[in-house]
């Protein structure tokens, strides 16, 4: 009995990080966010909001500066307490995302669900699409929107595409 009472008391201290839930928002101890300097207002014509010159779409940022490799990855799983076997739950996002001048920075890293429902890592890039679309248009300063992302993400997904899905 004393051994089945030990194995229990073991399986619920090792489970706690999951049974705990995984984090919706990221701990802003631990991811504040970060920017790359060298997106700003002023650049967002060079940066974020280039236009192809062929087509006019906004051609592809992020493809270009995206440099997450797979020890930083496994750091930031640790530093929440996730253990790396779950990775494939998750993506190591960008709190403010590249596409708003994110920077690929830890501080700007956090271990976000796919699994979660209804908030979850598919609900942010909803967010992170709208918010970069109204700042190339024009719509929105970009400083405004890495600072509705970056303090409350489910706030800004609230305020900037309506109520959240069910």
């Amino acid at each position: 009995m004393r051994c089945f009472i030990l194995a229990l008391a073991l399986l619920c201290a090792f489970s706690m990080p999951a049974l705990a839930g995984d984090p919706l928002k990221p701990d802003p101890q631990k991811t504040p966010g970060a920017t790359d300097p060298h997106v700003t207002q002023a650049t967002l014509s060079k940066t974020v909001c280039r236009r192809d010159p062929k087509t006019g779409r906004i051609a592809a940022y992020t493809g270009k500066v995206r440099n997450v490799d797979e020890a930083t990855k496994k750091r930031i799983f640790g530093t929440y307490g996730i253990p790396w076997s779950r990775h494939s739950d998750f993506e190591v996002d960008h709190l403010v995302s590249l596409e708003l001048g994110g920077s690929n920075d830890d501080k700007n890293l956090w271990p976000e669900s796919y699994k979660t429902s209804p908030l979850n890592a598919r609900i942010k890039d909803a967010l992170e699409d709208r918010l970069h679309a109204l700042v190339c248009a024009g719509k929105l300063r970009l400083g405004n929107a890495q600072f509705a992302i970056r303090t409350d993400w489910i706030a800004a997904y609230r305020e900037y595409i309506g109520p959240l899905p069910k």
